[in-house]
């Protein structure tokens, strides 16, 4: 077995984005004449998509929607958080990134994004840091029918990858998936694919009991001790 491919999450491992998507949810639940609950959020919202999120707060607080409502309020943050991006002069990307990126690129593996994101702000990100030539694959929140921690998005990317390039034949084992919450990591497990946990938004013992590898930043993944574990088929 060896590793081919290495997917990644996008909000709190690419881009430092959470404190804007909290403030958009916030405006919207007060828009709907609720009270925000911190704490509520960090269970409900992180590591999963705004469908899910926005559905599974409004329920808590005895407000079913539609599905044509829910898909408005959701366009509406989406019109929101592309204002506040381009009120940025420069985007908070995490440290290291680009160089991560390029070793990976060097290195012949292919590379992908698989969030709960919409697509569409995965892309203006990676367009706006002139990064989007190196995804393969982008699978976005508003392509699946689930959220994670279900594992649809990164079984998908799979297979687009293989679509793509069908003489890679790739499968879910062969991937390395960097992801920044527990739900990211249970989605990915959940695909048969190895973890890389990078300590951006929960603490590092939180997900050391939960992913392959954990670590303080990006960089500090070992890309190429990574490749001689799956080479030697050692089981972490």
């Amino acid at each position: 077995m060896h590793l081919k491919a290495v997917l990644f999450d996008f909000n709190g491992v690419i881009i430092k984005d959470e404190r804007i998507h909290r403030q958009l949810i916030d405006d919207i639940m007060l828009s709907e004449n609720l009270r925000p609950q911190p704490q509520q959020y960090r269970q409900v919202c992180l590591g999963r998509s705004d469908r899910a999120c926005l559905k599974d707060l409004l329920q808590h607080c005895g407000r079913f929607v539609s599905e044509p409502y829910l898909n408005q309020l959701i366009k509406g943050k989406e019109r929101a958080y592309f204002q506040k991006l381009g009120e940025m002069s420069k985007l908070p990307i995490y440290l290291g990134l680009e160089d991560f990126i390029t070793k990976l690129r060097l290195t012949n593996l292919f590379v992908g994004v698989v969030s709960g994101a919409l697509r569409s702000e995965i892309e203006f990100v990676l367009d706006r840091i002139n990064l989007k030539s190196h995804f393969q694959v982008i699978v976005g929140g508003d392509e699946i029918e689930t959220s994670k921690p279900h594992p649809e998005g990164y079984l998908l990317a799979v297979d687009r990858l293989n679509q793509l390039y069908p003489e890679a034949n790739l499968h879910p084992q062969e991937c390395l998936v960097i992801e920044d919450t527990p739900a990211g990591i249970a989605a990915a497990k959940a695909a048969q694919m190895q973890v890389a946990a990078v300590a951006n938004t929960y603490p590092f013992h939180m997900l050391q009991r939960q992913a392959n590898w954990t670590v303080d930043y990006l960089a500090d993944i070992e890309i190429e001790r990574v490749q001689q574990v799956y080479t030697s088929k050692v089981a972490i």
